[in-house]
């Protein structure tokens, strides 16, 4: 598939980036994933398949927990396993 360089596609491929916390060409592949899932030919149906996983993220981020509150929930340690160290 050959890249999209319309601007409001890309535009809402920002938004979703945005709203996911990854970058840019990540938010762009989820789009094209979609897209070819759907079979969408023209720009204006890319861009409505782009628009409706804008939407989907839109309801999801209030359910969202930050990237950084994942880290710092898999850091945590348990309160006898503080100086516990697995080797290879």
């Amino acid at each position: 598939m050959y890249p999209i360089n319309d601007r409001q596609y890309l535009k809402i491929c920002a938004e979703i980036a945005k709203l996911m916390s990854i970058s840019l060409s990540s938010a762009k592949k989820k789009v094209e994933i979609q897209i070819a899932k759907q079979g969408s030919k023209t720009i204006e149906e890319k861009r409505k398949v782009a628009k409706d996983l804008l939407k989907i993220c839109e309801k999801d981020e209030g359910k969202k927990i930050s990237s950084s509150k994942i880290l710092d929930k898999l850091m945590e340690t348990f309160n006898d396993e503080d100086n516990f160290l697995t080797e290879d």
